[in-house]
C-alpha cells in the first residue's frame, strides 16, 4: 500500500462558510484520479463536515468502486460518548452512513489524557477488540493528542491495538507540548505502526514565509513547500501513511505526484529542516525562549511557555476548522491554570530574560483559546 492516504475532513465546498457544502462532483474527480495513480488509502470521521464527511465517503466512493479497491478508516468519538449502548449505536450508523459491512481500520478518536478516561469508563478499547473479532473492523487503533507520557500510558495499558495516530510534522517534531518526535519515538518503542496526521500543520507548512521558501527552493525548486512536509512524515521508518486532507486537483496531483514513488529524505534535505524550523520560529507574535523563568513562583500555576508556543502556532496557521492547538490548550489546563487565570502580579514579567510583556500577552491567548 503507498503510504499517501486521502484525509476526508477537508473536502472542496461550494460556501467556505459552510462545511457542509461539500462540492460533491469535485470530491468525485479526486477520489477517481487517486485511485487511478494506484493510491488506496481514505480516512473519514463521525464529525468531519458537520457530520457529512461519512455520507460523502459511501456516495463518492463506496457506491462508486468495488470495495476491494480501497482501504476505509473510520473513529469511534471518544469525546461523545454519554451514556451505556452509545459505541454500538454510532458505529452500526457509522457502518450505514458509509455503505459498508466492515472498517478496515478503525480509530478511536483523539485520545488524551481527559478522553482516554472516557474512553476506559466505556471500556472502548474491548469494543473496539471485539469488533475486530467479528470482523467488522479489520485493524483497531487509536488517533492521539497529548505528551508521550501519555502515550506510553495508554500503550502499555492496551498492547492489543495493531496502530497509532499522531501528529506529526518537521516543525512539531521537537515542540514542547505536541512532542511529535517524542511520541513517534514511544510509538517504535512499543513496536505501533504509526499514522501521521496534521503532516503539512493545516496548512502551516504548505505556505511559509519568504526566507523558508527560498532555503528549501534552493535545494529544490521543483518541489513544493507541502511536499517538504510530507516527504519528511514519510521518510520516518516506522511510518506506514500519511495523511493529507486534498481540498482541489492541484493539491493531490501535487501530493501523488512525488508520493507514487517515494524516496526518503537523504540527510542534506533533512539538515535544511532545522534551520527552516527556527526561521519559522522567527515569525512569532511572543518571542518566548522557553527558559520558564516565569513558570516558577506563579501563583495561578500557569504554563506560560507552553500557552505561548501554542499561541505562535495558531497565529502562524491559516483559518482552519479543523485546528488542534485548542485541544492541547485544553489538555494543559486539566492540570494546570488558565491563561485568564492571571491576576498580573507581574512576578513572571520580573523574571523574564526577552523583557516579554507577559501579562497582556497572556489576554491574547484568552482571547484566541477561551471562547466560551
Amino acid at each position: 500500500m503507498k503510504k499517501l492516504g486521502f484525509g476526508m475532513m477537508r473536502l472542496p465546498l461550494l460556501d467556505q462558510e459552510d462545511p457542509k457544502s461539500v462540492d460533491f462532483e469535485e470530491v468525485c474527480r479526486l477520489v477517481d484520479r487517486f485511485l487511478d495513480a494506484g493510491f488506496t488509502y481514505f480516512d473519514t470521521a463521525y464529525m468531519y463536515h458537520n457530520y457529512e464527511s461519512e455520507r460523502i465517503v459511501k456516495r463518492a466512493l463506496v457506491d462508486r468502486h468495488p470495495r476491494k479497491s480501497f482501504s476505509l478508516a473510520s473513529k469511534l468519538p471518544s469525546m461523545f460518548l454519554q451514556k451505556e449502548g452509545d459505541q454500538e449505536r454510532i458505529f452500526e450508523e457509522q457502518l450505514l452512513k458509509c455503505g459498508v459491512g466492515y472498517f478496515d481500520y478503525y480509530l478511536i478518536h483523539n485520545l488524551n489524557a481527559k478522553h482516554y478516561e472516557i474512553a476506559e469508563r466505556f471500556d472502548s478499547f474491548s469494543f473496539v477488540s471485539r469488533l475486530k473479532r467479528e470482523g467488522r473492523v479489520r485493524k483497531i487503533g487509536f488517533s492521539f493528542h497529548d505528551t508521550a507520557e501519555v502515550l506510553d500510558r495508554i500503550l502499555t495499558d492496551h498492547p492489543e491495538v495493531d496502530f497509532v495516530q499522531i501528529q506529526l510534522n518537521y516543525l512539531d517534531w521537537e515542540h514542547e507540548s505536541i512532542q511529535s518526535r517524542l511520541c513517534y519515538e514511544t510509538c517504535v518503542r512499543h513496536g505501533k505502526p504509526v499514522i501521521v496526521m496534521e503532516p503539512v500543520k493545516g496548512g502551516t507548512l504548505a505556505k511559509v514565509p519568504p526566507r523558508v521558501e527560498a532555503l528549501l527552493t534552493d535545494a529544490h525548486p521543483d518541489w513544493s513547500m507541502a511536499s517538504w512536509a510530507i516527504r519528511f512524515a514519510a521518510t520516518q521508518e516506522n511510518v506506514f501513511m500519511v495523511l493529507s486532507g486534498m481540498s482541489d486537483m492541484t493539491q493531490l496531483q501535487d501530493n501523488i505526484g512525488y508520493m507514487a514513488d517515494f524516496v526518503p529524505l537523504n540527510e542534506k534535505e533533512l539538515s535544511l529542516l532545522p534551520e527552516a524550523v527556527r526561521l519559522l520560529h522567527a515569525d512569532i507574535a511572543v518571542a518566548c525562549t522557553s527558559c520558564r523563568y516565569c513558570v516558577e513562583g506563579c501563583p495561578k500555576n500557569i504554563e506560560i511557555p507552553k500557552y505561548f508556543e501554542l499561541y505562535n502556532a495558531e497565529m502562524r496557521a491559516p483559518n482552519t476548522v479543523f485546528g488542534t492547538h485548542q485541544e492541547y490548550y485544553e489538555n494543559l489546563t486539566e492540570t494546570h491554570g488558565k491563561a485568564s487565570d492571571c491576576i498580573g502580579c507581574r512576578r513572571c514579567e520580573k523574571s523574564c530574560p526577552q523583557h516579554i510583556r507577559i501579562v497582556a500577552a497572556l489576554k491574547n491567548v484568552a482571547k484566541v483559546f477561551e471562547t466560551d
